[in-house]
């Protein structure tokens, strides 16, 4: 089903009117354009900008076009006015596809999250990120390596959710689920079960946008942690987590309510301070930066 043929099947399904409105439009669009005074006569104004604001009729030479004819008439024919099953005007959101990056981003990230039980993977990894890191940390005290570390980590995740989430792909998905909800509102109003039954079965086709929205939201996850996860490591390593070795002489921190306290005592639960600190630190930063470069992070 066209784009056109969808939007023309709502107008109708919305409004029984509009179909003598549509019929009269194409009637006087002999050579495929229609003007405004040759159709005043028989439908309202507020029909006309229905017409134009859902793209069934669009800027022609000399006034305003059919773009397609046979879908405008298929969106005509079938199903009966105030059918709610016949389908919403919104789109069906075409995803992204994974490319072979992506998928290898994935595979070593996953890699990875072995470095948390077993200490030889650990170390290999810590081990390299200690080179960037390392000199930083005799410089300066850890609290503030860790501050450096989140304000790294939530420019990059900022950055890489911008520039590969599809925000407007997304936007279709929600769109599009919530038509569907609001349609099969309105034929529960009615009690119309056929229009419910159809309306299930085209529920049960879009659960595929549900897998779609998934993978839109996760892709920039998979580089977010590709990038994460050996720096956290490293502080894993640093800080001698569950008592595995400390490679750095750490000192304390002094917090409010605890008071003086390592950085491997357990704050929240069995959450330690380093890992407190970081969460928090990165918050604040991810919010910084995203209202400092003005970006949006859910569909609008």
């Amino acid at each position: 089903m066209s784009k056109v043929e969808r939007k023309v099947r709502a107008l109708v399904a919305d409004d029984e009117e509009m179909r003598d409105a549509i019929e009269v439009v194409l009637d006087n669009a002999g050579d495929g354009e229609v003007k405004w005074v040759d159709v005043r006569d028989e439908i309202t104004s507020g029909q006309w900008g229905r017409l134009i604001e859902k793209g069934v009729l669009v800027d022609g030479e000399s006034g305003f076009a059919i773009p397609d004819r046979e879908a405008v008439e298929a969106g005509l024919e079938s199903p009966a006015a105030g059918d709610e099953s016949a389908g919403g005007d919104e789109d069906v959101p075409e995803g992204n596809d994974w490319t072979k990056w992506d998928k290898m981003a994935g595979l070593v990230t996953v890699s990875f999250f072995v470095g948390y039980a077993y200490g030889p993977v650990r170390n290999v990894i810590a081990g390299i990120v200690d080179v960037f890191f390392g000199p930083l940390i005799e410089m300066v005290p850890f609290y503030v390596v860790v501050m450096v570390v989140a304000l790294a980590t939530g420019l990059y995740s900022t950055l890489l959710r911008a520039g590969l989430m599809d925000m407007e792909t997304m936007g279709k998905y929600q769109d599009r689920m919530k038509d569907i909800q609001e349609r099969r509102k309105a034929a529960k109003e009615r009690d119309d079960q056929e229009a419910l039954d159809q309306i299930q079965e085209e529920q049960m086709e879009a659960m595929g946008d549900q897998l779609g929205m998934f993978k839109e939201q996760f892709r920039p996850m998979v580089w977010i942690m590709f990038l994460t996860i050996p720096a956290f490591l490293w502080m894993y390593w640093a800080v001698g987590f569950r008592g595995s070795t400390a490679h750095y002489e750490l000192g304390r921190l002094v917090v409010p309510l605890a008071g003086e306290v390592s950085w491997t005592a357990g704050i929240v639960g069995p959450m330690q301070m380093w890992i407190v600190w970081y969460f928090l630190c990165s918050m604040a930063f991810t919010q910084i930066i995203q209202k400092s470069l003005n970006i949006e992070m859910s569909p609008s």
